[in-house]
């Protein structure tokens, strides 16, 4: 039997107006193999984040959509920066490697809002976050992975509902 590949994750997309951090878990395979986040084209994360940005985001280029979202304020990165795992689920992570949250966080001085893209994020993150870095509210958010079958409708309803100002 392999022993499962060490997935590593990609550097933080932030900037000094970064007022919403979204965390995920750690890139799937699509967005491994098309070094870009949220790559598997079933994943609800840009049309929603096209809904809280307010631009037509799917259409963009890659490195379009980053540029949008930073100047929306939103932030992208992940709870891990690596981790070994057979796949794309969070379920089969092993021998995780946590990512540096807190000085990423020190580095964002208008942060008003972590938000975490799923459980798994939220469990790990919190881990990590809560008590060091002051009042910034962690925010859990329903996973936009295709694995989580939630209808698109719900998640994009209950990402405005729990990140209002965004």
């Amino acid at each position: 039997m392999k022993a499962p590949e060490r997935s590593i994750g990609f550097a933080p997309v932030v900037s000094d107006k970064t007022r919403l951090l979204v965390l995920g878990s750690l890139p799937g395979i699509a967005s491994l193999n098309a070094a870009q986040y949220y790559a598997h084209p079933r994943n609800a994360f840009w049309p929603i984040a096209a809904a809280l940005a307010g631009e037509p985001l799917d259409a963009l280029p890659y490195e379009d959509r980053l540029q949008v979202l930073l100047q929306s304020g939103i932030g992208l990165w992940d709870v891990l920066a690596s981790a070994e795992r057979s796949g794309s689920l969070d379920s089969a992570i092993r021998s995780p490697e946590a990512a540096d949250l807190i000085a990423i966080v020190r580095t964002l001085p208008r942060l008003e809002a972590i938000g975490f893209n799923g459980k798994a994020a939220a469990k790990i993150g919190r881990k990590i976050l809560e008590g060091h870095i002051g009042p910034i509210p962690l925010i859990d958010l329903p996973s936009t992975s295709p694995a989580y079958t939630m209808p698109f409708e719900t998640k994009l309803a209950l990402w405005r509902e729990r990140l209002p100002a965004f």
